[in-house]
């Protein structure tokens, strides 16, 4: 099931279950987790991407270890706000994925959090060759996050 709106998606996720997040590039997937409370997310692990099959395996295998509620894909808009193809792609990739699991998928925007993961690990002071390795799933505990605490305004105005 696929909502557009997270506050759909906040009414029928069970209570006390983490969520995942992530952040889909075109060679790589990148895994974040929520804890059960939904406080806080925590990068997991990247995916390399071979072709869609494989992919989802990956990914089910994740999800169903850690019995997942539901998951939050980073859309990559345009600066403007706009869908552009890389919108597109993760729109089917959703769609796609939705056939393999039946929980709740939504997206959340995720413009700058490369950008924003980025910062953090040079701020650590991280090298580039382990920038490289765990930038996407740093991405995704971004794009997690962000999801995160709207889901808690969303609790707190209920």
């Amino acid at each position: 099931m696929i909502l557009d709106d997270i506050s759909e998606f906040a009414a029928i996720l069970p209570p006390m279950r983490a969520i995942a997040g992530l952040d889909l590039g075109t060679k790589t997937i990148g895994v974040a987790v929520s804890d059960g409370m939904r406080s806080v997310a925590t990068p997991l692990e990247t995916i390399k991407r071979t072709k869609f099959g494989k992919d989802a395996e990956a990914l089910l295998a994740i999800l169903a270890k850690r019995d997942i509620a539901g998951l939050v894909l980073g859309l990559p808009r345009n600066m403007d706000g706009s869908e552009g193809p890389r919108c597109q792609s993760t729109r089917a990739f959703a769609r796609n994925f939705s056939a393999l699991w039946d929980r709740p998928i939504t997206f959340w925007d995720e413009r700058l959090s490369t950008v924003a993961a980025e910062r953090a690990l040079l701020e650590a002071d991280t090298t580039r060759k382990r920038r490289a390795e765990v930038i996407d799933h740093v991405a995704a505990s971004y794009i997690l996050q962000g999801a995160l605490d709207r889901l808690r305004h969303i609790q707190a105005e209920a």
